[in-house]
């Protein structure tokens, strides 16, 4: 694995307030990674220190291999940022506009055009050099915004909230640009739509209070959302009392209109024990639906958990 970005022991206060705690990740070529958390929660200072933005109070970070205090401009060549608002000038052309940004990124003359070129096709803006950025729409300015971060073909490309105010077709196509530039680069992706992050992310880390309290590839974060509830519904009264002797059954909540939800052991699912029992005891069973958690449910549950190790005092100080 090609390791673009590393991350050891990161620690930032603001006077006596602990921001971000002892966070330490990688990100590898290829990997396109989810950055999630709630406000104050220390995601916009970690980001600001991987961008060379902020100092941190201590710890290390390595910008393909490179150490961002030791060697900051060195390090930063190999970042490509998309802030939340592209920097975009709207009164330029996409083409004048581009070659702006290839002098700021310190292109060479006799590779400019060539990056130009390249930065327009993979995102799609061959066709629309010549136009006014300011009469584009939404979406193909979120477009000029990735291709002035990619024009120096940085090994880091680190996107923030790049579809927030563009139409369902818009953030198809800029999901679509994501997981297309993920296979050369190294992405991290900072969001509040969690969705985004199951359509466009290899992995997925969400900080809280500081520290990292979820690191895990959507496969495994997949297999959190998977089903630990069942739920039933029959044309006859179901027995609640019989439904809950099945193994695996923890507890059986009654809804309305006959309908029943079932909770059990994620490692034993009674589906097939359920509808057998619904057929020999003629209820007339006519739904069984295993429900999953959402993303939603799942960042929330984790976010209003106080870390372990942090006590009362602490974590009034950082709700303060």
């Amino acid at each position: 694995m090609n390791t673009l970005i590393q991350v050891e022991q990161l620690y930032r206060y603001y006077g006596d307030h602990l921001a971000v705690n002892n966070v330490s990740f990688t990100l590898e070529k290829g990997e396109i990674l989810g950055f999630l958390g709630p406000n104050g929660a220390g995601k916009s200072s970690t980001m600001q220190m991987i961008c060379g933005n902020l100092a941190p109070s201590s710890g290390q970070i390595r910008i393909n291999g490179i150490d961002i205090l030791d060697n900051p401009k060195e390090a930063k060549a190999e970042l490509g940022y998309l802030p939340e608002n592209p920097p975009v000038y709207r009164d330029l052309t996409v083409d004048e506009y581009l070659h702006y940004c290839a002098g700021l990124h310190r292109v060479a003359k006799d590779k400019t055009k060539a990056a130009l070129d390249n930065a327009k096709e993979r995102c799609g803006l061959t066709d629309v050099g010549d136009r006014l950025i300011g009469n584009l729409s939404k979406g193909y300015q979120q477009r000029v915004g990735i291709a002035q971060a990619i024009l120096h073909s940085p090994a880091v490309i680190i996107l923030d909230e790049p579809t927030v105010g563009l139409d369902p077709i818009q953030i198809r196509e800029i999901r679509q640009l994501i997981r297309d530039l993920g296979r050369e680069h190294g992405i991290i992706l900072s969001t509040h739509i969690l969705p985004e992050v199951q359509e466009s992310c290899s992995r997925v880390q969400i900080i809280h209070r500081g520290e990292l309290v979820l690191n895990d590839t959507i496969q495994g974060l997949e297999q959190r959302m998977g089903a630990s509830s069942l739920m039933i519904a029959t044309r006859q009264a179901a027995d609640q009392a019989k439904l809950a002797a099945i193994a695996g059954v923890k507890s059986v909540e009654a809804l309305d209109h006959n309908r029943i939800r079932i909770f059990h052991d994620k490692q034993a699912n009674p589906a097939e024990q359920v509808a057998a029992l619904a057929v020999a005891q003629n209820w007339g069973l006519y739904e069984l639906t295993p429900e999953k958690r959402t993303i939603e449910q799942i960042f929330v549950e984790i976010t209003q958990q106080a870390p372990p190790h942090l006590g009362e005092g602490a974590v009034k100080e950082v709700q303060a």
